[in-house]
C-alpha cells in the first residue's frame, strides 16, 4: 500500500495504558489490557505496526498497572519509534482524565490520542493524521460508551459529545472510536480545562467530559473522520476479544 506524504502530518501518538482492564479478567490478571492478544499478536503490537506504517516518530505511553510488561514489549517492537513513558502513580484510583492530564508537559506538539483497547485496519488511520479530528462510526449493537451528534448542515462538524448516551441512534448520532488528533492550540486549551478538573478533585471522570464541555461552549472544534463500522473494534471483555479475533483473522 502507498501512503501519503507525512511532512504535514502528525507524528506523535499518546497512548493511555495505565488501567487494570478489570472487565477483561481473567486475561488481565497477569498482563495489562493492551497486551491481550488478537490473532497471536498483542493489541499494542497491532498499534505500533500502524504507527510505523504512517511514519510516526514518537510514542508517549501513560503506564501504571504491570507497566514493566509494556516496556518489555516496546523494547522489542518499537524499532525507530522513540518511546517515552509517563507513570501514573494513582492508576488504581483515577480515571483516564488523570492519565491525559499527566501528559500536559511532555507533549507540546500536535498529537494523536489513542486508547489502548482498540484494533483497526491500517487505512482507517490515514484521515486522522491532520489535527483537530475525531474518529466516529455508525453505531452497531455491540458498541458502548460515548457518542457524538453531528450538524445536519455541516456533516463533518461535531455539535455535541454525549458521555451517557440515551440510546438515540438516528442519522446524526455516531459512536466515538476513542481516537482524537489535536492541534497544539487545542491541546493548550484542553490542558487548562484539565487543570481545573484535577485541582477540583474530579479525577474519576472521563476526559470525554472535558471534551464534551468544550465542544458545547465552542472552545474545541473537531472535524469528523468516519471509521467503517466493520473494520474496528473496542475490546473491553473476553467476548470482545473473541469477536475481534474473528473479524481481524
Amino acid at each position: 500500500m502507498c501512503y501519503t506524504d507525512y511532512r504535514e502530518n502528525i507524528s506523535t501518538a499518546l497512548l493511555l495504558a495505565a488501567g487494570t482492564g478489570s472487565r477483561l479478567q481473567p486475561i488481565t490478571n497477569d498482563i495489562p489490557k493492551c497486551l491481550a492478544r488478537v490473532n497471536e499478536a498483542p493489541l499494542l503490537e497491532h498499534l505500533v505496526q500502524r504507527l510505523h506504517q504512517y511514519g510516526f516518530k514518537r510514542l508517549v505511553v501513560v503506564v501504571g498497572y504491570l507497566k514493566q510488561n509494556i516496556r518489555n514489549l516496546l523494547d522489542e517492537i518499537a524499532g525507530d519509534l522513540t518511546v517515552e513513558y509517563i507513570v501514573s502513580p494513582q492508576y488504581e484510583t483515577t480515571n483516564n482524565i488523570y492519565s491525559l492530564w499527566l501528559a500536559r508537559e511532555i507533549i507540546q506538539e500536535p498529537f494523536m490520542l489513542i486508547e489502548s483497547d482498540l484494533i483497526f485496519t491500517p487505512p482507517l488511520l490515514e484521515d486522522m493524521l491532520l489535527p483537530d479530528r475525531i474518529a466516529i462510526s455508525h453505531i452497531l449493537p455491540w458498541m458502548k460508551g460515548s457518542t457524538v451528534t453531528i450538524s445536519e448542515h455541516s456533516p463533518h462538524h461535531v455539535t455535541d459529545l454525549h458521555i451517557n448516551p440515551n440510546g438515540n441512534t438516528n442519522g446524526t448520532t455516531y459512536k466515538t472510536v476513542n481516537i482524537y488528533s489535536l492541534s497544539q492550540q487545542s491541546w493548550h486549551r484542553i490542558t487548562r480545562r484539565l487543570d481545573f478538573y484535577i485541582s477540583s478533585g474530579r479525577v474519576n471522570t472521563f476526559y470525554e467530559s472535558v471534551f464534551a464541555e468544550m465542544i458545547a461552549d465552542g472552545s474545541l472544534d473537531l472535524e469528523c473522520v468516519f471509521f467503517d463500522k466493520a473494520l474496528w473494534y473496542e475490546i473491553d471483555t473476553p467476548h470482545d476479544l473473541r469477536e475481534s479475533a474473528r473479524i481481524f483473522q
